[in-house]
C-alpha cells in the first residue's frame, strides 16, 4: 500500500510539474540557448574551415565551449527544480492542499518520497533531452562528440537531485519563493567558491584551494559540476592546452573519485531525511 501511494503520488507530482508555467519558461530559454549555441558553434567551424584555428585548437574551443554551454543548462535547470521544489512542502501547507491529502491514512514520509520521486523524474529527464539536445548541436556544428556523454548527463542529473534535496529541505523551514531564491543562490555561492579554490591550487596557494574543496563537500553541486565538465571535454586537447590553461573555471583536470560519488549519495540521504523529519514536526 505504501509503495503505491509514493507511485501514485510520485505521478501527481511528474504531472503538475508539467502543467506549471515555470516548465515554459523553462522550455523558452533552453530552446533559446540551444539556438545561440548552434550559431555559436556554426561560427567556430567557419573560423576552422577558413585556417584560423588548427584542428587542434578547434577541438579544445568546442570541448571548451560545450562546458560553457552545458553549465548554461545545468543554470536553467537549477533555475526551474528549485522554483518547482519550493512550492512542494511549505506552498502546499500554506493553500491546505497538504491537509487534504495527509488528513487521509498515509504517512507523510510516503508523501515527501512520492513528490521527491516525482521531482527527481522530471528534472532527470529534463537534462537527458536538453544536454542530448546541445551534444547533437554540436556534432552537426563542427563534428565534436564529446568522450562521456553518458556519464556527464547522469552527473548533471545528479546535480539536479542535489539541489532539489536542498530546496526541499529549505521549503519545510521557508516561505515557496525564499526557498528557490536561496537554493539556487547557494548554488551560485558554491560555483564561485569552486572557482576561486581552482585559482588558488593554479596559483599555488593551499589555503585559497581549500576554499573549494569545503564548498563541495558542503554542497556536491560544483563537484557533480566538474565531473560533468570531465566527461565533456576533448582528452588530446586537455593533454596538449591543459597546463596554460590551469585554473580555467571551465576546465576539470581530473574526474570524480568514488569516494566523492558515495559521499553525493549520503548527502542527498542525510538531506532527505532532515527534511522527512522537519516535515513530519510541522503543524498542518
Amino acid at each position: 500500500m505504501t509503495a503505491r501511494t509514493v507511485l501514485t503520488i510520485a505521478g501527481l507530482t511528474l504531472r503538475e510539474a508539467s502543467r506549471r508555467k515555470v516548465l515554459r519558461s523553462i522550455g523558452v530559454l533552453t530552446v533559446a540557448l540551444l539556438a545561440l549555441s548552434a550559431w555559436g558553434f556554426s561560427r567556430l567551424a567557419a573560423e576552422a574551415e577558413f585556417g584560423t584555428l588548427t584542428s587542434g585548437e578547434s577541438r579544445l574551443v568546442a570541448s571548451q565551449l560545450l562546458n560553457l554551454v552545458m553549465f548554461g543548462m545545468s543554470l536553467i535547470t537549477a533555475l526551474g527544480t528549485a522554483f518547482l521544489a519550493g512550492p512542494t512542502v511549505s506552498g502546499e501547507i500554506e493553500s491546505g492542499i497538504a491537509l487534504s491529502v495527509l488528513a487521509r491514512p498515509v504517512r507523510r514520509w510516503a508523501v515527501l518520497l512520492g513528490k521527491w520521486l516525482g521531482l527527481v523524474a522530471f528534472g532527470s529527464g529534463f537534462v537527458a533531452v536538453a544536454g542530448l539536445a546541445q551534444c547533437v548541436v554540436v556534432q552537426l556544428t563542427v563534428g565534436y562528440w564529446p568522450p562521456e556523454p553518458v556519464v556527464a548527463l547522469l552527473f548533471l542529473a545528479a546535480q539536479t537531485v542535489v539541489l532539489l534535496t536542498l530546496a526541499l529541505l529549505l521549503s519545510s523551514a521557508l516561505s515557496p519563493m525564499a526557498s528557490g531564491v536561496v537554493a539556487v543562490g547557494l548554488f551560485g555561492a558554491t560555483w564561485i567558491a569552486g572557482v576561486v579554490g581552482g585559482i588558488g591550487q593554479a596559483l599555488g596557494n593551499d589555503g585559497v584551494a581549500q576554499v573549494g574543496v569545503i564548498s563541495r563537500i558542503i554542497l556536491p553541486t560544483d563537484g557533480l559540476w566538474r565531473g560533468a565538465m570531465h566527461a565533456l571535454q576533448d582528452p588530446a586537447a586537455l593533454a596538449q592546452f591543459g597546463f596554460e590553461m590551469e585554473g580555467f573555471p571551465f576546465l576539470s583536470e581530473a574526474p570524480l573519485t568514488p569516494v566523492y560519488l558515495a559521499w553525493v549519495v549520503v548527502w542527498v540521504a542525510m538531506v532527505w531525511g532532515l527534511t522527512a523529519l522537519a516535515f513530519s514536526r510541522r503543524d498542518v
